[in-house]
């Protein structure tokens, strides 16, 4: 049982399971690796080594209420998934979208750096990203640009290092999360659909299934 094993912690340790668990249910995800903005340097995650230290723990816990969690020592991701296909957070269109292109970017960076997991950008590489590829004629406004940010960084999907969301110039570490959001299958098929010049319209028509199967904790930015 898992009261057991719980018992056995401190108070403080505890308090952090509780704690852990909570983020965990409301952000989906938890990286290895992030940005200590501070210090100026990628630096390991304490919440990331408590969760896999006590990852039988956490295991355990929640399946009892219908969560699997699931870790990735390669690219240093751990992710919690509902197997009744609850609590799914659903984004918008522009949303998608945006996330199907940072995603773009994180895959094509990647082939050329091969040393590190995360990938930086910037808001303004985005916006020209969405403009070459045709997702929109014009740079989306300021709202639309911050609040879709905002809602993929509260999922730890991506980080802003430095300036404000919309800023052209604003910072931005794309984390190996990202993967296990848009698989590379998802990845080569709008490839095929930019190739086609039907990335308008038939990206809309994904969108559902995206809303359905991506984002899987429920919260608030």
């Amino acid at each position: 049982m898992w009261i057991e094993s719980f018992e056995k912690l401190n108070n403080s340790e505890k308090e952090e399971f509780k704690r852990l668990a909570n983020l965990l249910l409301s952000k989906t995800f938890v990286t290895r690796d992030y940005f200590d903005l501070k210090e100026g340097m990628m630096k390991i995650s304490y919440d990331y080594r408590f969760v896999e230290r006590h990852f039988e723990l956490f295991s355990r816990y929640l399946s009892y209420s219908g969560w699997e969690i699931s870790k990735d020592n390669q690219y240093g991701v751990i992710s919690v998934e509902n197997i009744y296909e609850y609590n799914r957070q659903k984004l918008d269109r522009f949303s998608t979208l945006l996330l199907y292109t940072i995603r773009l970017i994180y895959e094509e960076e990647r082939e050329r750096i091969s040393l590190r997991n995360e990938i930086m950008t910037t808001t303004g590489q985005i916006v020209h990203k969405m403009i070459t590829l045709n997702v929109f004629k014009r740079k989306p406004s300021d709202r639309e640009l911050s609040e879709g940010l905002r809602l993929l960084s509260y999922h730890n999907l991506i980080q802003k290092i430095s300036g404000v969301w919309e800023s052209a110039d604003a910072k931005i570490l794309i984390l190996p999360s990202i993967l296990f959001v848009v698989s590379n299958e998802k990845i080569s098929r709008i490839y095929e659909l930019l190739d086609n010049n039907e990335e308008q319209n038939t990206m809309g028509r994904q969108e559902d299934e995206v809303e359905s199967g991506i984002i899987r904790g429920e919260g608030e930015d």
